[in-house]
């Protein structure tokens, strides 16, 4: 997750998505999420509406988590892809535990908004809607936070080989998307072809 990530015109949008969300688009990921202060972008969510229109048919959702005061929290996800980590042994039972509804991917993101707009103790369990492995997750949440073995896109309790190769994948996601969107390139045609 980024934090109040500058937006200017509708292009630099493309920039934000490549930057933070490559590995979702890029069909890499599940999700991501990316945190806009809201005094930047007052038009964010009109800005969206014109990108689901090419998105949603290449598999990509873009959601309002929060609409807090001073920030928008954006999930950028491939329901398909959420649904299968959702689904996983680990995750579905630590879902099960917070009182996430069992079903498909919007009532599960419906629990979700409406924890993090409640406010009080984080929902921790986000990791899972991020495609991180839920024995990291349970790690975070036993240690506070600290005593992790590698520290990256998330923090990593248990298999350190394979989470260092998501992270150079998810890199490499980022630096092609960028790469291309730098070279005049736009995230639609780049996503269409």
């Amino acid at each position: 997750m980024t934090c109040c990530a500058p937006l200017g015109p509708p292009c630099a949008l493309d920039s934000l998505l490549a930057e933070h969300c490559a590995p979702v688009l890029l069909g890499c990921k599940p999700a991501n999420l990316v945190s806009v202060c809201r005094r930047r972008v007052p038009a964010l969510p009109g800005l969206l509406a014109g990108c689901r229109r090419w998105l949603e048919p290449q598999g990509v959702r873009l959601r309002l988590l929060c609409t807090c005061r001073e920030r928008w929290l954006l999930l950028v996800y491939r329901p398909a892809m959420l649904a299968r980590a959702l689904h996983r042994p680990g995750a579905a039972g630590l879902l099960r535990r917070a009182g996430c509804p069992e079903g498909g991917v919007e009532p599960r993101l419906d629990w979700l908004a409406g924890r993090l707009a409640a406010g009080g103790e984080f929902p921790h369990v986000i990791g899972l809607f991020l495609g991180y492995p839920a024995g990291d997750v349970i790690g975070f949440c036993r240690s506070g936070g600290r005593d992790c073995r590698l520290c990256g896109y998330w923090k990593v309790y248990t298999d350190v080989d394979r989470a260092r190769r998501r992270f150079t994948l998810y890199d490499d996601c980022r630096a092609r998307l960028c790469g291309a969107l730098a070279g005049g390139d736009t995230l639609r045609r780049r996503l269409a072809g």
